[in-house]
């Protein structure tokens, strides 16, 4: 007889059903795991041994195989531990062999028989509710698996006698209820920024549309804190952004306790970061930093000392809001919509840009061409805000904090985003469709300038040879300044500051 137990396979976020088969028979006494395991699922057998040992249970002497089915899907990840073990409990007799009939079930096993956390199981429990299925899944992820719906039978066991005493009846265990996970404290504030107020229109217009932004200055001029505080302007996630966002960081084994985050994230690599961290790969194909930054800030400080090849590998998730992932054995897809803010110096000394310096290394503009020329032309097409932040004075730093911090900015921006939440919708487009991710196509309609906007950005187009990603990009920013403002229309003013944002940083990677 064989014994069945569902459980999951992970590919990117999906979890593609799996199914357990043990079989348990007369002949030579071996543990067999077969089904494409890797080398974690493979070591399962001896931690089940373990823990239906201090469980008060022995493996008959006798022959058992346990297959994973679909046999071509590879397996990794412990979570297979007690899927496995349950099954094997049930063909011995020590559970009702009807009992797992409806759950979906994964976890890791101690050699105590306790059941500890695994990472997945938001993904797994949502997949388990598609298919009509309970999930048996770590006490530590019982308020993870609780966000699937309130209709989802979910049993969050601490052990394996805890799991067996609830199908026997004499321990009936209670529903997990969903956590969210408390602020660690309050975000910094534009407030505490003196100065640096074009800077900081930029920042809410970046806010404002989802748009990339790029800040050039010397060392010491804010450029960090202005990028530490975007996330505390930007709109509170909405319940399809949460989603996404925690069922990636689930895959990453980034929920703590099983608690989801209702903040956006703030993703901050250090520079030496290789290709697979920032937009993953590696062992098993994890997410890297632009997925894990989906539906946040990645904050790339430094910008130029990056590999080169890792900067242009950011191109096509910037344009398509997706990182694909091929491997021998892996193909996956992750989430990456994410808005990049990053920040550079003018030149390897940073003073390029300072009155009467003279660098050492030859004329000015020659060190911060060849600097800057460390990013790719298609690359800061890409970024649509690219402004310069001057060093802060001593005058600035004397007077009081400004009154218009992040509370005024975020309810701008809200009033912005409400406006573009209204017209994609209307249009069929998600709630969370920004003026930075709307077709090309759309834009032409929405952007459409007037008669004076439409020959500024002619002449424009031909002057500074904006490409066609550019003169699109060029309209978003438009757009959204217009929102910031309340105008339908969008009007020459809006266009020239958009066009203020782009010129200075064509004419430097020209140079270089």
């Amino acid at each position: 007889m064989v014994t069945r137990v569902a459980t999951v396979a992970f590919e990117g976020i999906e979890a593609r059903a799996v199914d357990v088969q043990v079989q348990i028979i007369t002949g030579s006494v071996v543990f067999n795991v077969v089904g494409l395991p890797d080398k974690a699922v493979g070591e399962s057998r001896e931690r089940v041994r373990g823990a239906l040992i201090a469980s008060g249970l022995a493996l008959p002497a006798k022959r058992i195989t346990v297959n994973l089915a679909p046999a071509d899907l590879p397996k990794e990840g412990s979570h297979y531990d007690l899927p496995i073990a349950l099954g094997v409990m049930a063909a011995i007799g020590a559970i009702p062999a009807d009992a797992l009939a409806g759950y979906c079930v994964l976890g890791e096993l101690a050699l105590d028989g306790s059941i500890t956390a695994v990472n997945g199981v938001l993904p797994a429990a949502i997949a388990a509710a598609a298919r009509g299925l309970g999930l048996i899944c770590p006490a530590a992820t019982g308020p993870e698996a609780a966000w699937a719906g309130g209709d989802l039978d979910v049993l969050a066991p601490r052990s394996l006698v805890q799991l067996a005493n609830h199908f026997k009846g004499s321990q009936v265990m209670a529903r997990p209820e969903p956590s969210v996970a408390g602020r660690a404290g309050p975000l910094p504030d534009l407030a505490d920024i003196k100065g640096q107020e074009g800077a900081k229109r930029a920042l809410e217009v970046a806010a404002a549309g989802g748009h990339n932004l790029l800040m050039n200055g010397p060392p010491g001029s804010g450029k960090s804190m202005l990028a530490a505080r975007l996330p505390s302007i930007l709109p509170p996630l909405g319940p399809r952004e949460l989603l996404d966002i925690s069922m990636i960081q689930s895959v990453a084994g980034e929920l703590k306790d099983g608690a989801l985050s209702n903040q956006r994230p703030f993703r901050q690599p250090h520079h030496s970061a290789s290709m697979a961290a920032l937009v993953g790969g590696g062992l098993g194909a994890r997410p890297g930093e632009v997925s894990l930054a989906h539906g946040g800030v990645l904050f790339l400080d430094e910008l130029p000392e990056f590999t080169p090849q890792v900067l242009d590998s950011l191109r096509q998730p910037m344009e398509t809001g997706a990182v694909m992932i091929a491997r021998a054995n892996h193909r996956v897809t992750y989430p990456a919509r994410f808005q990049l803010v990053a920040a550079m110096n003018p030149c390897r000394c940073g003073q390029g840009l300072e009155p009467g310096y003279a660098c050492r290394r030859g004329p000015n503009e020659r060190c911060m061409a060849q600097y800057q020329a460390r990013i790719s032309g298609p690359l800061l097409d890409r970024i649509d805000l690219r402004i310069e932040v001057p060093a802060v004075t001593a005058a600035d730093l004397i007077l009081p904090p400004p009154a218009d911090g992040s509370h005024e900015a975020a309810g701008r921006v809200a009033a912005a985003r409400a406006l573009q939440t209204a017209r994609f919708g209307e249009r069929g487009l998600p709630a969370a469709t920004t003026n930075a991710t709307c077709p090309p196509n759309l834009i032409e309609e929405v952007a459409s300038p007037d008669a004076d906007g439409t020959a500024l950005i002619r002449q424009a187009a031909e002057t500074m040879r904006l490409s066609a990603r550019g003169f699109h990009r060029t309209l978003r920013v438009a757009r959204t300044l217009a929102d910031l403002d309340g105008e339908p229309q969008v009007r020459r003013v809006h266009l020239a500051e958009a066009l203020s944002y782009r010129g200075r940083a064509d004419g430097a990677a020209a140079a270089a």
